[in-house]
């Protein structure tokens, strides 16, 4: 066949709406089934010259496979679900763009779902995430659920990342040594000479938030500085919540020297109730905060406070996804990324 017959017969294939896996075959010389055997990737169905002639037929009319139906054929998408705590939060906001744009390099795409920290909602999401066939969940602060638990047992792969799975035994988990990372900021404040020391942690039920606390508690524990019960306060991961509970530090009249937070938003709720009472950070009050949020550049660039490389922690959770999803069995059960302590004049 000449080129030019070639080029009329594709021309008059062409239909002003969405092409179909018809047309890809009438361009491609070819049967519906070889094409949907190629799509579908089936082994050793066809040659690498009749590959070719549809993967260029594909390009040409800018077919698009329905996605519903080979979801429904492979029992599952080419959809990846990340379910995040707080996605006004720009540190889990920007993991999730990290995750986002790796996932996407492997050809898969990633649905967002914002569970509150709200076991129902959380519960919620993994339901209707299932019903749609997700190849994988991606959970950012899991909470222990019976959803969680039936995703464990029968559903599609699930990474952890930052905690832990509240569920014993499951994996894989990618983060930071929580516990080393608290344990160091103890051991600066216990450099800078802060033996009256408080904490405002985050949620207990947080592996992370409970890592980071013990860490920073027995780092000052171990040099003889202990923690007064009135000035160790559980907070919410918010802004709102580091500025409500702050406030039961000062209730007695007086204020910490320094103050360990559970991540940075609580420092920064700290830091405005500072404001208020007229103390000077750092001179009266030390301020710690915790994850480098990326709006520190710009918003708070005084705050110390532990930096978590959020970019390796995208592409590892893509790279460990990927993994799973080829059925890989040598996913390592933990991936424990470097932290560092970025120090600047809060502290």
């Amino acid at each position: 066949m000449s080129d030019t017959s070639s080029k009329r017969r594709r021309s008059s294939t062409r239909t002003s709406g969405s092409p179909t896996i018809g047309d890809v075959a009438r361009t491609a010389g070819v049967s519906t089934a070889t094409v949907s055997r190629i799509l579908n990737g089936v082994p050793n169905k066809a040659s690498e010259e009749t590959a070719r002639r549809v993967q260029a037929a594909v390009d040409e009319l800018r077919y698009r496979p329905v996605q519903a139906g080979r979801s429904l054929s492979k029992m599952r998408s080419a959809v990846i679900a990340l379910l995040t705590p707080d996605n006004r939060n720009a540190f889990y906001a920007s993991i999730a763009d990290a995750v986002q744009r790796g996932i996407s390099a492997t050809g898969n795409a990633m649905t967002l779902c914002n569970t509150r920290e709200d076991p129902v909602s959380q519960d919620a999401y993994i339901e209707e995430m299932r019903s749609h066939l997700v190849s994988g969940v991606v959970l950012l602060g899991a909470v222990r659920t019976p959803g969680l638990e039936r995703l464990l047992k029968d559903g599609p792969p699930v990474v952890f990342v930052n905690r832990k799975c509240p569920v014993e035994g499951h994996s894989p988990f990618i983060g930071i040594d929580n516990y080393a990372a608290g344990h160091d900021v103890g051991r600066y404040f216990l450099e800078r000479g802060y033996s009256d020391c408080a904490a405002l942690h985050g949620p207990w039920s947080s592996s992370a938030s409970r890592e980071r606390f013990e860490g920073f508690r027995d780092a000052i524990a171990a040099a003889g500085v202990a923690l007064a019960e009135d000035c160790v306060v559980e907070c919410d991961l918010t802004i709102e919540s580091g500025y409500r509970q702050s406030q039961r530090l000062f209730d007695q009249g007086r204020a910490p020297r320094a103050v360990f937070c559970g991540n940075d938003p609580i420092a920064y709720g700290l830091h405005r109730r500072c404001q208020e009472l007229d103390f000077a950070v750092p001179e009266d009050i030390a301020i710690f905060g915790f994850d480098d949020n990326p709006l520190n550049e710009w918003l708070a660039p005084w705050l110390s406070t532990v930096h978590v490389p959020l970019e390796e922690l995208g592409q590892q959770v893509s790279e460990v996804m990927s993994r799973l999803l080829d059925g890989g069995s040598d996913v390592p059960a933990r991936t424990v990324l470097a932290h560092t302590l970025t120090i600047r004049s809060s502290a």
